[in-house]
């Protein structure tokens, strides 16, 4: 039987993580979240997300890093953050 590497995903669009920042969304499409944990606290052995920064940000190449960011926010928990960047995301796609 041979392994796929199937992506994780939420809500339809993929997530990708590297250290404390995840990436939600398609860089192929016009905005994604940028996710990044901000500070985390120890539950039993596990470290869990108390401080999250969202950012809808623009995926064109030609902007500055600064002229990127649409919208930003910032939620104590990883499943509030992610639960805001859905919406947002779906609705900056659909052109709300």
């Amino acid at each position: 039987m041979a392994t796929e590497n199937i992506p994780l995903t939420y809500k339809g669009h993929p997530l990708r993580r590297k250290d404390n920042l995840i990436y939600y969304g398609s860089m192929a499409d016009k905005y994604i979240i940028l996710l990044q944990i901000m500070d985390t606290k120890k539950v039993q052995d596990l470290d869990v997300a108390t401080r999250v920064a969202i950012q809808l940000q623009l995926t064109d190449p030609e902007l500055k890093s600064r002229d990127k960011v649409v919208k930003k926010s910032e939620k104590d928990s990883l499943y509030a953050a992610i639960d805001v960047a859905a919406v947002w995301l779906d609705r900056a796609l659909s052109g709300k």
